[in-house]
């Protein structure tokens, strides 16, 4: 079978494709047009407003042990830029990611895999602007598949699937992929890319565009980083919900859980990225 183009969309149906497996197989990844309706999308952007008030009204800084992210606005205001575990936070996210329409995607990862909604991280939701005290204007190189070391075994069989909840264009930043590095050596998963520390770009990499309601697949091993936005402020805000579908034994997480020794590395650098960004804002302040 001829593989198809790399810009290639797919409709999501009742089964998954010899085509779709193939290219999923070889490139690492897939891109599902117009799998949210625009009700589905306004529903969750208006309970993740939701969800991100309570959490700042509260002061919560962790859902089952991981990190809630916290950044500034333009205007200084405080915003939240990762959120884990929405589902646990609001019932009307979590219908619409344990729908039976996504079952279809499960085979790709194993016979008994699942969507991990409770697991790992969740259900995350991510804010990414580029406005001067942003949290998260970008992301640097990564695999997904790292985390599974920190829990003491070798990366298992792992799919994400975003759920992506405003248009991005190439100019609005967003997903970047190295197609194939799925497949990489083993050597490679640890040093292709300095991790998080690197966002240069790579002759290899491509840039997938995509509208709100698109949802993408990618392979947990698969290096990929997140593109700063040409826009400033409000209009360069994106939005995205990604989640597991894995496999292996269930590791679900609960109020008691520890924070994974993963994110205490994150913590730091995010930390340090917000201090800075709070020194100049401050400093900005003082000069007019």
């Amino acid at each position: 079978m001829t593989i198809l183009p790399i810009t290639t969309k797919f409709e999501l149906r009742s089964e998954i494709s010899e085509a779709q497996q193939l290219f999923l197989e070889t490139y690492g990844f897939l891109h599902f047009e117009n799998v949210l309706s625009k009700t589905e999308v306004d529903t969750i952007l208006s309970e993740v407003d939701r969800v991100e008030q309570e959490l700042l009204d509260s002061k919560r800084d962790r859902i089952n042990g991981v990190p809630v992210y916290r950044g500034l606005r333009e205007d200084g205001r405080e915003a939240l830029f990762r959120i884990p575990f929405t589902t646990m936070l609001s019932e009307e996210i979590k219908n619409i990611v344990v729908h039976e329409r996504f079952q279809v995607l499960l085979p790709l990862v194993a016979e008994d895999a699942r969507i991990g909604h409770d697991e790992k991280d969740g259900v995350v939701i991510n804010r990414y602007a580029n406005e001067k005290g942003a949290g998260r204007p970008r992301l640097g190189w990564h695999t997904d598949a790292l985390r599974c070391l920190f829990y003491g075994r070798m990366p298992q069989p792992m799919l994400n699937f975003g759920f992506h909840l405003t248009d991005c264009p190439k100019e609005q930043g967003g997903l970047r992929l190295i197609p194939g590095t799925h497949k990489q050596a083993f050597k490679d998963f640890f040093f292709y890319k300095p991790y998080f520390i690197s966002h240069s770009t790579d002759p290899d990499e491509i840039a997938v565009e995509t509208k709100a309601g698109d949802l993408t697949v990618h392979d947990g091993r698969l290096w990929h980083r997140v593109e700063r936005s040409t826009f400033k402020g409000e209009s360069s805000v994106r939005r995205s919900m990604f989640l597991p579908l894995q496999s292996g034994p269930r590791e679900p997480k609960n109020e008691h859980s520890t924070t994974p020794q993963y994110h205490y590395l994150s913590l730091l650098q995010f930390g340090v990225r917000r201090a800075m960004q709070r020194l100049r804002l401050r400093t900005s302040s003082a000069i007019r």
